[in-house]
């Protein structure tokens, strides 16, 4: 590398900085180890080894170089013009992220070209300053998002805005009057950027969709749809599509599959369930063995790779649960009638049949198209009631009474004669779920809030999902399925490779994110050794999650130790499933909802055809699409959620609750109602007894004068003091002791 440098004893800190600075000017493109630094400047001493380090330290944190892999350092180059996608934000601290996968770069909004966050973009690194962060200039849109903003409109006499809650956009939306489409003042709409004029303060834009008028429950709930990015109609050509396709099952189909309609069958869902993905059988074929057969809607054989319907579906990817509607991912007539296992009508379906013992040991299975006839609709809360009455139901059930199915109902029909069906099935999915938690998987059994609902979409009332017996059931069975498929494909010989599959992976937690747990917890009395394998993680999890049932920092802390976990998703790449503690998982019991499954059900019976494995690239790119569409479908839900629980509150202002500190921020503390799971915000101007300062490691605001703290999972009471629909937001004050 040349002539070696001198670097003395007793060397100085900015002659040191010349001679490095000189170096990577010298080998701008190289890529420069640390040892071989240290070498080249004849640095040999502990003290000017460490000199070094703090130099290209601030190096670092100048960006004047960069660090990939560790102690390798690149001299980044101040004229490099890159290509990649812009993000902007409200507080115009605008970034640029390169294709290449290198760090965000700040774009300052005089810098910015007007460009909209997701476009394509060309961005030049602007020159240097000293001890600032490294910034680029926007010089060439290449490509514009697709994006679209949701809004209130405020018309004025020759031009309207749009208001909206957007965090990308620092000004409102201008929209002449040609572009409104029939917009009136205060209705919901979407609209698209038509052009930002340079010099102009405000985007120009027009009205694409008129959503109805603010505050009416059906354009609310599309508008945050809309927001997400996500449909809130279904195509009429794709629908009718759908209805032009064959539905007869004929006697050349049921003659290629396995005919299962003699076999006890039924389906086993929630009240308010309209598409039967779905369904159980059993029967007793030895004083000790017995066939269960988990079948599922066979949506592949209706929805054809490439068709009209598959490419909607995929472009979905997902059903969408609102609080008060469902978006399906297929058309009505597939998902609600000719897919779904309604009680007695034929059915084609995919099934995974096992041979069981009484241990729920499986001693043979196999996989095939078949034909069943459901012979029992059941809602969760009948078949709880009949293990309940034979005293089968787990001691947590009898104490969270719930919902119960009322017998003066007149479709209400005794399930006896299915009793002990249900009981077997019960007894076996108790016993895989209790090898499954021994195996290490990590328990959160959380109640999730739901509404009852008014004719008009208003929330009457509130009352809490809680898996029983009864889920469980269900559940169970519908892992054991989509763990012995997974495994069929993945799970070969170590000379052989596996075909290319669809998984559903989660990695295991991020050990940072697990010691940031153990210290949180150890403030409320528990402990958690946050290290060993992956089974004895799990079970210090389980532990920790079962010491906290009933305190009153239970919330809290399964909400830390949730943020902790990695999110699931699809990939062709396994590394099993950690929170379930499978080795191979799939997704295959859910094809009416989930595009994966029926990308699953394709592979399953391609590979069982001979046919060769399928291009990885490509599936993996679909996978990624599913995952994405998933986390949107998920805060869109997330967001129904948190719009009906500031409508409900709407009716109870001024009135007081008790509360949990489920948040605390710089701006003020978040309060969870007890009774309800409502969450609203205590701002920090209502905390005016102190100054409070944010101590952000220990979750908790401290009083400088007093010493007075508000950490999470204190209890508190609040009062309802503002109820904002448009921003879904809910402030609380306190009412202070």
């Amino acid at each position: 590398m040349g002539k070696k440098k001198k670097g003395g004893k007793h060397i100085t800190k900015k002659a040191l900085t010349a001679m490095v600075d000189a170096m990577f000017q010298e080998h701008q493109s190289e890529t420069l180890e640390l040892k071989v630094i240290f070498r080249e400047l004849g640095l040999v001493t502990h003290p000017s080894k460490l000199l070094c380090m703090d130099i290209l330290q601030d190096m670092l944190l100048d960006d004047y170089i960069t660090e990939k892999p560790l102690y390798h350092y690149t001299l980044n180059n101040p004229t490099q013009v890159m290509t990649g996608v812009f993000h902007r934000k409200a507080n115009g601290k605008n970034t640029f992220v390169p294709d290449d996968g290198g760090v965000p770069i700040l774009v300052a909004e005089r810098n910015s070209l007007h460009a909209m966050d997701g476009d394509r973009v060309q961005a030049a690194l602007l020159a240097r300053r000293k001890r600032h962060m490294r910034e680029a200039q926007i010089v060439e849109i290449i490509e514009r998002s697709d994006k679209s903003f949701v809004g209130k409109l405020q018309c004025h006499r020759d031009i309207a805005f749009l208001l909206t809650e957007d965090r990308t956009l620092a000004n409102d939306i201008l929209i002449p009057r040609s572009g409104l489409k029939g917009a009136k003042d205060g209705d919901k709409v979407i609209v698209k950027i038509v052009e930002w004029p340079e010099g102009a303060k405000n985007p120009v834009g027009k009205v694409v969709d008129v959503l109805g008028k603010t505050g009416e429950n059906d354009a609310e709930m599309h508008a945050i749809l809309a927001e997400y990015g996500l449909p809130y109609s279904y195509p009429k050509a794709v629908e009718e599509y759908a209805n032009r396709l064959p539905t007869e099952i004929t006697e050349q189909e049921i003659s290629r599959r396995e005919d299962l309609r003699d076999v006890m069958t039924f389906t086993i869902d929630p009240r308010d369930a309209k598409d039967f993905d779905d369904a159980l059988s059993i029967r007793k074929i030895s004083s000790n063995l017995w066939e269960v057969g988990v079948h599922i809607a066979d949506v592949s054989h209706y929805v054809t790779e490439g068709s009209m319907i598959d490419k909607e579906a995929y472009k979905r990817a997902t059903s969408i649960y609102l609080v008060d509607r469902t978006i399906p991912m297929l058309p009505e007539k597939l998902c609600n009638q000719v897919c779904s296992l309604r009680p007695d009508e034929d059915k084609l379906t995919y099934s995974v049949i096992f041979v069981m013992n009484a241990k729920a040991e499986v001693k043979d299975w196999h996989l095939a198209h078949t034909v069943t006839r459901s012979n029992r609709r059941f809602i969760y809360e009948e078949v709880q009631q009949v293990l309940e009455a034979h005293g089968e139901a787990s001691p947590e059930d009898l104490k969270n009474p719930g919902d119960h199915c009322d017998p003066e109902n007149p479709d209400y029909e005794p399930a006896e004669h299915f009793a002990t069906e249900l009981i077997t099935l019960n007894r076996m999915a108790k016993e895989l779920r209790r090898r499954r938690f021994q195996q290490g998987a990590v328990e959160f059994d959380r109640c999730e809030p739901r509404f009852e609902i008014d004719a008009t979409g208003k929330p009457t009332s509130v009352y809490f999902k809680v898996a029983k017996d009864a889920n469980k059931l269900v559940e169970e069975f519908m892992l054991l399925a989509n763990r012995t498929v997974a495994e069929s494909i993945g799970n070969v010989p170590k000379n052989k490779n596996a075909k290319t599959f669809v998984y559903r992976i989660h990695d295991l937690p991020d050990p940072n994110k697990l010691m940031h747990l153990a210290d949180f917890v150890l403030k409320f009395g528990h402990k958690l050794k946050a290290t060993g394998n992956r089974a004895e993680i799990s079970r210090n999890i389980n532990k920790l999650l079962a010491d906290v049932k009933g305190a009153r920092e239970q919330n809290v802390v399964e909400t830390i130790t949730l943020r902790s976990m990695m999110k699931a998703k699809y990939s062709t790449f396994n590394v099993g499933h950690y929170g379930l503690a499978f080795d191979f998982y799939t997704h295959f019991t859910s094809p009416i909802r989930r595009y994966p499954d029926l990308m699953v059900h394709r592979l399953l019976t391609r590979y069982a055809e001979g046919g060769r494995s399928v291009m990885r690239d490509k599936y993996e790119e679909m996978c990624e699409h599913s995952s994405e569409m998933e986390q949107l479908a998920a805060q869109a839900e997330r967001s129904s959620i948190k719009y009906k629980q500031v409508e409900f509150m709407k009716d109870h202002l001024g009135e007081e609750f008790q509360g949990t500190i489920s948040g605390v921020t710089e701006f003020g503390i978040y309060v969870e109602i007890n009774e309800n799971k409502c969450e609203g915000m205590v701002p920090m101007a209502d905390l005016n007894d102190d100054y409070y300062t944010f101590d952000e490691r220990n979750y908790r605001l401290v009083g400088r004068r007093r010493h007075h703290c508000y950490s999470l999972g204190d209890q508190v009471t609040v009062k309802v003091a503002r109820a904002n629909l448009e921003r879904k937001l809910l402030d609380f004050s306190l009412v202070r002791e």
